[in-house]
Formats: C-alpha cells, structure tokens, sequence
C-alpha cells in the first residue's frame, strides 16, 4: 500500500517530460519511479505514435506502469501486454477532404500514420526538423494517393499563420469529421472525431478503475487542454503555450527545470 494507491498521473512527453534539450532528466525519472513505488499509476499521453515513442523507452530509460495514450489520442497501447487497447482511424470521407485541403494550401506537407508506418507527402523544412527529432524511417509519396489507408492520424506541417488558416478552413468545412488541434506552432493534427488525449485518459482511467477525481495531467500546447479538463489539478511546465495559461492551468517550472517532478512533489504533499 502507498499514499499514490488508485491515483493516475498522465504526463505529456514532448516539452513536458522529455525536455528541450531532447533528454528526460534524472529528476523526473526518480520522481517518476518514486510515484509508482507509492501505487500510483504513471503514464504518458503523447503526440507521438508507436513507431515514434516506442524508441524512446530505451533511449530515456523510461518507466510507466499503465497504457500509453498514443498519437495525439488516436489510440491506447498497453506495452506491458504488447498491444492496442484502443486504435481509432480517420473515416474514408476525409480523404478527397484532405486532397482538396492541399490544392487551397499548395505549401502544406502531410505525415500519415497507417499501419505504425509513416508515410510523407510533399514534405518541407517543418517535415525535416521534425523527422530529425523523432528519427524514425519514413516512405516519401509522390501523391496523396500513394498514402495506404487507412490513417491513424495526419500532420499537417508549415508555420504558424498557414496553419492557423487551415485550422479555420477544417473546422469550417469538415464539421463533425475529425479532431484538428496543434501540438506545436508547425504541427497540426488530425485524429478521428472524438480521438483526443482526453477521451483516451478517461479511458484509461476506466481501464484500471481510476476515480476520476484521482486523475492529474500535465501538458504544454493546445493538443494537452483536452486532458487538462479531466485533471483534478491541470498541470502544465511554464513553457506551455499562452492558452493553456490563459485556460487557468496550474503552471509550474519550465521542461528542463524538471517539470513533472515538481508536479508529483506537490501531489505528495496533498496525499
């Protein structure tokens, strides 16, 4: 028995857990390690898919006892089984959607998740810097169509006053048909209707008979809100987009001061 018993702690990885400096600090890891040896059940709710966050586990040395939320909501994967618990796809309607997007915004690039695959179209600067990051293999597409489906999830790349344009455009046009939120200022992410990192928490949460008054979250952009609103405190590291701060989430020290530790210091002296 432990103070953390039936609490869940979801953490967002990029720019949350994982720091700027593209390494996970030895104090969250011990605070991390410290939270399950009290009983509470420790995660991630990550952007990233299997293809990319699966490297990471070894690379960062990375501990967690209960499934991880995927691609930005797009699915729940239990590692310590070795399966999905939950995998969502993008409807067949939104691909003519999709090729008719790209026509009105000739100078977007598109990553398409199918299969723990990844696959590019028209790619840019954004779709390097990223690739560079996450450093998994990717098949380049002459066209939309070479994409298989279905898709997992889309990212759709360039700067922030294009996206924020196309942002506009999905939300007026394709109503109802998908989630489209940002991860940063030059992702935009495409999920299923309904597929978002607050679905997927709670049901987590249900999976392991987590109350949800005992579910605490922290993120850093726009794609976190939807998990924020399900966490008894919303936690977020001060280099969390202005929204998120605007929002009212309980902002705490920057990524690389080591963030998520000093959310579960705080948690250990409420339990």
């Amino acid at each position: 028995m432990g103070k953390f018993d039936g609490v869940l702690f979801m953490s967002d990885y990029d720019d949350t857990y994982y720091n700027q400096q593209l390494v996970v600090s030895p104090e969250n890891r011990a605070a991390a390690r410290y939270f399950m040896e009290q009983g509470g059940y420790f995660s991630f709710a990550t952007g990233r898919a299997h293809r990319t966050f699966t490297p990471q586990i070894s690379l960062q040395q990375l501990r967690f006892n209960a499934p991880v939320v995927l691609a930005n909501g797009g699915s729940i994967y239990d590692y310590g089984r070795d399966e999905y618990l939950c995998r969502t796809q993008l409807a067949p309607e939104v691909h003519p959607l999709v090729d008719e997007l790209c026509r009105v915004f000739p100078q977007l690039a598109v990553e398409c998740y199918h299969n723990d695959d990844i696959y590019i179209y028209n790619p840019n600067e954004v779709t390097r810097i990223h690739m560079e990051r996450v450093g998994t293999p990717y098949t380049l597409c002459e066209t939309l169509a070479h994409m298989p489906t279905p898709w997992e999830k889309l990212i759709l790349e360039q700067d922030w006053p294009c996206l924020e344009e196309v942002q506009a455009y999905i939300k007026a046009n394709w109503t109802g048909r998908c989630e489209a939120i940002f991860s940063n200022r030059y992702l935009l992410e495409i999920t299923d209707i309904g597929a978002n990192k607050g679905t997927m928490v709670a049901r987590v949460a249900e999976h392991l008979k987590v109350d949800p008054r005992h579910i605490y979250c922290m993120g850093d952009n726009q794609n976190d809100l939807p998990m924020l609103e399900r966490s008894a405190i919303p936690f977020a590291p001060a280099n969390c987009v202005d929204k998120l701060k605007d929002w009212g989430a309980h902002v705490l020290c920057h990524c690389d001061e080591h963030a998520v530790a000093q959310a579960i210091a705080l948690l250990d002296s409420i339990y």
